[in-house]
């Protein structure tokens, strides 16, 4: 224990001492172990609905028809739209779609191409002021074969990313570790866009 530490100093041994709700992980039940939990229980709700969540239908195509809420809109522009990716490989992961069910970046129309560009620089602004993030990586993946999880419905991946947002979840476990709710998300880009 440093000095700052030492009970009786006002350091976090204190405070942790003066919080009932804290308990000592080497007195609960079980073996202890060296790992740690990530505990993240509103991940059941795509984990009891399976990998193919509105496979039904297009999810790009029924997100409009509902509330923006609904759908994670955070932006309905003429031909495209911009909304929360509901598998996020970081918070703020954003896509933007033409509203045409069409599966490749050629089949877009001139006014689509236009307005997609537009939506993904603003996209880029509202990410950068709302996360402060460092960079982004964009792009579209077109064909099942080039990796589309939706080949059949175009759409433009923008994915916030920080200096320090790398880790060994993704490569270890598989996990990626998102501090934020989709709902949180998508409130602070819908307001941050539209303010």
């Amino acid at each position: 224990m440093t000095p700052v530490d030492e009970p009786g100093t006002g350091g976090a041994a204190d405070a942790d001492a003066a919080d009932p709700a804290l308990v000592d992980a080497a007195t609960l039940p079980g073996v202890p172990d060296e790992f740690q939990r990530l505990w993240t229980p509103h991940r059941m709700a795509y984990i009891q609905a399976g990998p193919e969540v509105l496979r039904k239908e297009c999810p790009f195509c029924e997100a409009p028809r509902k509330s923006d809420e609904d759908g994670l809109i955070v932006f309905r522009g003429r031909t495209a739209y911009a909304l929360l990716n509901l598998f996020p490989y970081n918070s703020g992961h954003l896509l933007v779609c033409p509203y045409r069910h069409i599966a490749t970046y050629d089949q877009a129309t001139d006014e689509e191409v236009a307005e997609i560009g537009a939506l993904t620089q603003q996209g880029m602004r509202v990410l950068r002021q709302v996360s402060r993030c460092d960079g982004f990586n964009i792009g579209m993946n077109q064909g099942h074969v080039a990796g589309a999880g939706v080949d059949e419905h175009l759409h433009q991946h923008i994915v916030p990313r920080w200096s320090a947002d790398a880790n060994f979840f993704p490569i270890i476990a598989k996990t990626k570790a998102l501090p934020q709710l989709l709902g949180d998300v998508r409130r602070a880009v819908a307001d941050a866009w539209h303010g």
